[in-house]
Order: structure tokens, then C-alpha cells, then sequence
């Protein structure tokens, strides 16, 4: 695949993931954050993941690697802070963090 295609299906991977978040999200959540936030969020979980060493962690022996929702919420929220996006709840936060996980599971990204 070259750079375009990989560029394209990551958007398109983006995108279906932001729609899947939106459905997870609470009913007094769905309307609290644009596209745009959610898009936001994931670029900035991606961040989380690279700078982090998620991505180079070995699974353990059942096959799994340990994610720290926490970090990854607490990452998220003082990123925002300092890029100006706005102060926000660590609990709606935790929501966005959980969909994005169940959505990489449910596309097969991760098991």
C-alpha cells in the first residue's frame, strides 16, 4: 500500500470508529461532543500510544497487553487543557477511552 492509500484507509478507519464511539456514548453524552472532539480524542489516544510504548509492549501469556485506561483518560485531559480544547469530565472521558478500545476489539484490531 502506498502513503495515500494508507492515509485514506486510516481516515476511513477514523471515521468509522467516531461513529462507533458516538453510539457507545450515553444518551446525556451523545450530544456533548462534535465529530471533531472525537476526532481530537483519537489522535491524541494515538499520541498516548506511540509515546508511551503501548505499540512495543509484549503481550503477556495469554496473549494480552495491558492498557491503563486512567493514564490514557488522564493523558487525554491534560493534552486538551494544554492545546486549548476545553476542561473535561474524567468520566466522560473514560467513555470515549472504552469505545475506542471496544471498537479496535470488535474490528479485529486488537483481541
Amino acid at each position: 500500500m502506498n502513503e495515500e492509500e494508507d492515509f485514506l484507509q486510516e481516515a476511513e478507519d477514523d471515521s468509522k470508529t467516531v461513529e462507533f464511539i458516538k453510539n457507545y456514548l450515553p444518551q446525556d453524552l451523545k450530544g456533548k461532543f462534535s465529530d471533531e472532539d472525537l476526532f481530537y480524542f483519537l489522535d491524541v489516544i494515538a499520541d498516548y500510544y506511540m509515546t508511551n510504548g503501548v505499540l512495543e509492549k509484549q503481550p503477556d501469556q495469554d496473549g494480552f497487553v495491558d492498557i491503563d485506561q486512567d493514564e490514557i483518560v488522564n493523558y487525554i485531559i491534560k493534552v486538551a487543557k494544554k492545546d486549548k480544547m476545553g476542561d473535561f469530565n474524567y468520566n466522560d472521558i473514560l467513555f470515549i477511552v472504552e469505545g475506542e478500545m471496544e471498537y479496535a476489539i470488535q474490528s479485529g484490531e486488537v483481541e
